[in-house]
């Protein structure tokens, strides 16, 4: 199998990861539910936790970081914090539908900013054009659908200066690229545990400016006498039991992200980038590739339809993605809305080797399925 799928979930962990979660399913309880060892190595772990993506995040306190069930919790944490009904509200053109659903069932005013896929220049001046007036902005940093980096650092510099509050999708960059809560002045940034962060399945992060308003009520662990969610970060925004061994996974995942070094993550995912553009575009495939890009790579094979091909390529062992990525909006401005793409997606541990026998098998399959459709144009 060779599994190029990174951009919905890093298959391959560090076993460090692995041996955190089994450890932690048979050594802690729940934090904050006890004064014995097993609840008191669950709040140790769920601090070491906080504390280590505060370093890697430069948040300046570990309480200002909220743990989630994934990306989609914490961008609805962040957007019902901050977005009302009939409030204009910024956009790029590249959103997720964890953006852009949460603000339509508030029902905000969208305004989207920025249809020019690999074109920081022309999404800068739309932001621009279009923050006035406006009390909310939210971006992703990348696009989970064609890897496009947008100029987060500009954008949210306009913002401040507009004194529009800004919300970072960091989903597909955090563990790759600079995300600096300190210096961005987001009000809220969200990132999935499963992606970059080499964590488990089920954990998220929400990095926050402000205490936000909870989407859950229930058990805090403390302050049990009041009647609502207590005030203060992280008590407000984590109702129930957390999720104890996934967190431990994703402290794992982090102090391996913190090692590696996001920079030389990104080097390693971009050379493997290249390769695939160039092996792709020998088939005679359609690549989206641009300068400003992460290791998320969409393609299409003209007259071919991408689910069929993902198919058959799955059969062949090969793990990617087709359609359109949650990401409906995204593919409308790449013009790709009505047949979607395939995307190819690397991790640290994707090899060179596996990038070129993916080409293989795609040109393969392509050259079967051919030969199959003209077999049946015979008959």
């Amino acid at each position: 199998m060779i599994y190029l799928d990174n951009a919905a979930t890093t298959l391959v962990k560090p076993s460090r990861v692995i041996s955190a979660v089994q450890r932690a399913m048979q050594t802690m309880a729940s934090p904050g539910r006890g004064a014995h060892r097993p609840a008191m190595l669950a709040a140790e772990t769920l601090y070491d936790c906080r504390a280590e993506a505060a370093e890697l995040f430069r948040v300046p306190e570990p309480e200002q970081v909220v743990f989630t069930m994934n990306a989609t919790h914490a961008l609805n944490l962040a957007i019902h914090s901050l977005a009302k009904p009939g409030m204009p509200v910024v956009t790029s053109g590249f959103e997720h539908n964890s953006v852009i659903r949460p603000l339509r069932s508030l029902g905000a005013e969208l305004r989207v900013a920025g249809r020019r896929l690999f074109d920081p220049t022309d999404t800068l001046e739309r932001f621009e054009r279009l923050l006035p007036g406006a009390g909310l902005a939210v971006c992703t940093h990348v696009s989970n659908a064609f890897g496009y980096i947008l100029p987060i650092d500009e954008i949210s510099a306009l913002c401040r200066s507009r004194g529009v509050p800004l919300i970072v999708d960091a989903s597909q960059s955090a563990g790759t690229l600079p995300v600096d809560f300190g210096a961005l002045g987001a009000a809220f940034i969200a990132m999935p545990g499963h992606k970059g962060l080499y964590g488990p399945q089920g954990t998220g992060l929400l990095l926050c400016a402000e205490p936000g308003r909870p989407l859950l009520q229930g058990g805090s662990g403390a302050d049990s006498r009041l009647p609502l969610m207590p005030e203060h970060l992280p008590d407000r925004l984590e109702a129930g039991t957390h999720n104890v061994c996934g967190i431990a996974g994703l402290l794992e995942g982090l102090r391996y992200v913190r090692e590696k070094r996001p920079s030389a993550i990104l080097a390693h995912e971009r050379g493997l980038l290249a390769l695939a553009v160039q092996r792709l575009e020998t088939l005679g495939l359609r690549v989206y590739a641009g300068e400003a890009q992460s290791g998320v790579l969409s393609f299409e094979s003209p007259g071919t339809d991408c689910e069929e091909l993902a198919g058959a390529l799955a059969e062949e062992g090969l793990c990617l993605r087709a359609g359109l990525h949650c990401a409906p909006l995204a593919h409308e401005s790449a013009g790709t809305l009505e047949r979607g793409t395939l995307r190819m997606s690397f991790s640290a541990f994707t090899a060179p080797e596996e990038v070129r026998a993916a080409c293989g098998r795609i040109e393969e399959t392509l050259s079967r399925l051919g030969n199959r459709g003209r077999s049946r144009e015979k008959e």
